[in-house]
């Protein structure tokens, strides 16, 4: 079985930056390696260097009387997402937009990504579904406990009858860790499956069905990263509730 070719980028990390990767590995216990740079590690890395750089841009641009199209695209944005923050999180809206939000532009923009015949999705690699799944998880349940403190929070895992609370702690127990690996295999295997019909019909021919199936990956990465925070929105909601 053959390797995938190094992505250009990752050589580029692999050949000038080998001995940051293997510190950083080293930081959590992984022998060095003469390549340690993974592509996906690489592509998430330029993403978000990406966007700040494009957020750096934007920020001086903006303006009250004169907006930009590059403002007018991300307030509409802002909007789109403000009111799912209010739609999902009710009186808690707007507390945690900041984190829906980076969450959203950030799978978003990784996704996207992926078209560009030099880069690659790094979402398709399971590792950063995985990783954002796990922020997501300890990220909505420490907004849990700080909103209801410990006993309080502790009370949403025994349901409101206390003769079924010891059933109710095992399914909400069960419940709770299924939801990293759903939101895990959600994106990975739909932003794996769409590069690789996308890059199966590039290599067939080269003009309208190509276009036709990148459309479909534009919006398949559009409702990928919609659907991730909704459900981020969702899981919040639930942990920050009061109990009655």
């Amino acid at each position: 079985m053959h390797e995938a070719p190094e992505l250009w980028l990752t050589r580029i990390f692999n050949d000038h930056l080998a001995d940051l990767g293997n510190a950083a590995l080293k930081l959590v216990g992984i022998q060095p390696m003469a390549r340690p740079w993974a592509t996906y590690v690489v592509m998430e890395l330029f993403v978000a260097a990406v966007i700040v750089v494009l957020f750096a841009v934007l920020r001086p641009r903006l303006s009250a009387d004169n907006p930009g199209r590059l403002q007018h695209t991300f307030e509409v944005v802002y909007e789109f997402l403000h009111g799912q923050d209010e739609e999902q999180l009710g009186e808690h809206a707007n507390h945690y937009l900041a984190f829906c939000g980076t969450l959203f532009i950030f799978i978003l923009f990784m996704n996207l990504i992926g078209i560009i015949p030099a880069f690659e999705s790094p979402t398709m690699f399971p590792a950063v579904p995985l990783g954002l799944a796990a922020a997501t998880f300890f990220y909505y349940h420490v907004a849990g406990i700080r909103e209801n403190g410990v006993l309080n929070y502790a009370k949403h895992f025994a349901g409101p009858m206390l003769f079924l609370a010891p059933l109710m702690v095992v399914i909400e127990i069960i419940s709770h860790m299924a939801r990293p690996l759903s939101l895990t295999i959600r994106l990975y295997a739909n932003m794996f499956a769409g590069e690789q019909v996308t890059m199966i019909f590039l290599s067939l021919t080269y003009f309208a069905i190509p276009v036709i199936f990148m459309g479909l990956h534009v919006f398949v990465s559009l409702l990928q990263a919609y659907i991730f925070m909704l459900l981020t929105m969702m899981y919040l909601a639930g942990a920050v509730a009061h109990e009655s």
